[in-house]
């Protein structure tokens, strides 16, 4: 992967997997099976065709950052999905998940790249945290209404976030190219 790419941590429940996720169409519902235990998936075809299209633009990485990543093979098949990088692959839940997002997120931004970070429960509203992953680095942390998950307007705010953060790469560029400097 390009490592100047923004990287995505992509949640499942509340963020994709929602119980009235609208989009102005009828949701698909489908099983999936994690750690053994049968669970309904339920999602919206236009919210899955838009993720699909943002990782087929090369713009962003998306990475699963969910309680799914040993899963995540399921979810791929049932939406249409290739396979993406998992932010991690043991069965993780409970504190240890939320560590472990958290961690994901901060990793994204140490290592110079760019973040968006959709989670339904771990994304800091505000507070300490939530400061602190804003001035790291170029960040979009959203924190959507679980029933609904991600809508058309988080779709919105995240294309116009990858194209602030590849313009503002182009500009560094440009400020850095040989003939600019003097």
């Amino acid at each position: 992967m390009d490592t100047a790419l923004p990287v995505w941590l992509l949640d499942v429940d509340g963020v994709l997997n929602a119980s009235r996720p609208g989009w102005g169409g009828p949701p698909r519902t489908r099983n999936a099976v994690s750690n053994g235990v049968g669970y309904r998936i339920r999602w919206s075809p236009a919210l899955l065709d838009r993720v699909r299209a943002l990782h087929l633009s090369g713009r962003v990485e998306i990475r699963w950052c969910t309680t799914w990543c040993p899963d995540a093979d399921q979810l791929e098949a049932l939406f249409g999905l290739p396979s993406l990088p998992r932010a991690w692959s043991m069965p993780l839940f409970d504190q240890e998940a939320a560590a472990a997002k958290l961690a994901a997120a901060r990793e994204v931004l140490a290592s110079g790249r760019a973040l968006v970070w959709t989670d339904d429960t771990e994304v800091p509203l505000d507070g300490p945290v939530r400061e602190e992953l804003l001035r790291a680095g170029p960040a979009l942390l959203l924190r959507p209404t679980p029933a609904r998950g991600l809508q058309p307007g988080d779709l919105d705010a995240i294309d116009v976030f990858l194209d602030s953060v590849a313009a503002a790469v182009a500009t560094d560029h440009r400020d850095h190219a040989p003939e600019n400097r003097r």
